[in-house]
């Protein structure tokens, strides 16, 4: 059924109902969001205790009910399940008659579109994937963390507006992203923040095994800058000893690691080498200190000689600064 013969979501009320199907942290926020634009949260779904305990913080007051009786009592559906649970919870949904012609579904997956949804639009359903490009913690700051968010929208392009709107009422920002290009999209997404976490997770460990009491706050103050400068300048605001070229102190660095977090030695190196690259390319690191770097980075072993490979010292002197 195309989504011409549907009805227009410009002729519906102002204030929708608003259903959840999967408590995990972005649904609740989102229909708590929707709920301060003036739509009204009617069901909420969701399997685990935990799940059962967001939502009644986030949504008191919303019953919790099985996932078919939250699409037969609202009008907007968000499918806020994993991205591998989304293409089976659809066709269950359409197979069993639970999707009702008319009815908007919100998917929040970022590496779907709107075609893993064509089941539930067979059934009539508008679909439009509407992605927030935040991260999110399951508590009330997530509200707040939507205004100025950007939402990367994919929608039939007769629903385009309906679903910018939504973002808007939100406090979002849409950004249309291609169906074809989901998965890049997420992709990047995925780059950015999530390994973020590990790397800062990584290096705060590290802080702490050097002695360091509240690795949080020394970070704090570097990483925010850092991320501003990148932000602002990309990759004119590489420094360190990668984009410096000191080999020797960068193999400083792997004998430490393996000595003390050799769980980290892979991505460290991974991510210098890629930083080299970078640092070439626009001219930041000098072409006659990168050959004894990329020797280093592709040796991976912090010196073959018995030392920690900065040009002969031993430990004590081959700390970073």
């Amino acid at each position: 059924m195309s989504t011409s013969q549907q009805p227009d979501p410009r002729d519906r009320p102002a204030r929708l109902s608003v259903g959840v199907v999967g408590a995990g942290r972005v649904g609740p926020a989102l229909a708590a969001s929707l709920q301060l634009a003036g739509h009204r949260p009617v069901a909420v779904s969701g399997v685990s205790d935990a799940s059962r305990r967001r939502a009644e913080r986030m949504l008191p007051d919303v019953p919790m009910v099985p996932p078919a009786e939250v699409l037969a009592r609202a009008e907007l559906v968000l499918l806020t399940v994993p991205d591998d649970v989304l293409p089976g919870l659809v066709e269950g949904l359409a197979e069993t008659g639970a999707v009702k012609p008319g009815q908007l579904l919100v998917h929040t997956s970022g590496r779907y579109g709107a075609r893993v949804l064509d089941p539930a639009l067979r059934a009539g359903a508008l679909p439009l994937a509407l992605h927030p490009a935040m991260t999110f913690t399951g508590t009330p700051v997530d509200v707040q963390r939507l205004a100025g968010c950007s939402f990367g929208v994919t929608a039939p392009e007769e629903l385009r507006l309906a679903a910018e709107a939504l973002v808007i009422e939100m406090g979002g920002e849409p950004e249309w992203i291609a169906e074809e290009r989901r998965p890049l999209y997420h992709a990047a997404l995925a780059l950015g923040a999530n390994h973020l976490v590990t790397l800062v997770a990584q290096s705060m460990e590290l802080l702490r095994e050097a002695g360091v009491a509240a690795p949080d706050r020394m970070l704090g103050p570097l990483l925010g800058a850092a991320l501003d400068n990148a932000l602002r300048s990309g990759d004119a605001a590489l420094t360190g000893p990668v984009a410096r070229g000191d080999a020797g102190t960068v193999a400083a660095h792997v004998s430490e690691l393996r000595r003390h977090a050799p769980q980290t030695v892979a991505g460290y190196l991974a991510m210098a080498r890629a930083t080299a690259d970078r640092a070439l390319a626009h001219g930041l690191l000098k072409p006659e200190l990168a050959e004894d770097l990329l020797g280093v980075l592709a040796d991976g072993t912090g010196g073959t000689d018995g030392t920690d490979g900065s040009n002969g010292t031993n430990g004590a002197e081959g700390d970073a600064r």
